[in-house]
């Protein structure tokens, strides 16, 4: 087992080598939808791509999430599938959000023998989910 440090310091190494296997913008948070955001997540079991919307307001998240799975035939035929959407997903802290992921079984962070793997897997859904909402953010994004 790893100490707490060294765990820090294995995420950091972690990050930076994702960073210079593939050095571009991420959209991530950067959405210009509040709450809205794009994530990469890796534990010792997983590596995820999610899509988070975490508004405080249920009717907009609902909303938002509603737009995302009226597209969902689309997204699957055109960009990724075997996404799971979950409409009302609760956080470790209790909060519920609306999630939309696909995850890599069997991968772990600690061990680098799987970092290019979850690089290339994390380069090919999130880009597939940024060229997605690249193309359909004006309908996303209208909700009013």
């Amino acid at each position: 087992m790893y100490s707490k440090e060294e765990t820090q310091k294995l995420k950091r190494e972690f990050w930076v080598s994702f960073a210079e296997k593939y050095p571009r913008k991420w959209v991530l948070y950067d959405t210009k939808i509040k709450d809205f955001s794009f994530k990469f997540y890796v534990d010792n079991k997983k590596a995820q791509v999610l899509i988070d919307i975490e508004h405080r307001n249920d009717d907009k998240r609902n909303a938002y999430f509603d737009k995302i799975e009226a597209l969902k035939n689309i997204l699957e035929e055109e960009f990724i599938k075997d996404l799971v959407f979950e409409r009302n997903y609760v956080l470790e802290n209790g909060k519920k959000i609306s999630r939309i992921w696909i995850e890599r079984l069997g991968v772990s962070v600690s061990n680098r023998n799987y970092w290019d793997e979850i690089f290339d897997f994390y380069n090919e859904k999130m880009n597939a989910l940024e060229l997605f909402y690249s193309e359909y953010d004006e309908f996303i994004k209208d909700i009013e």
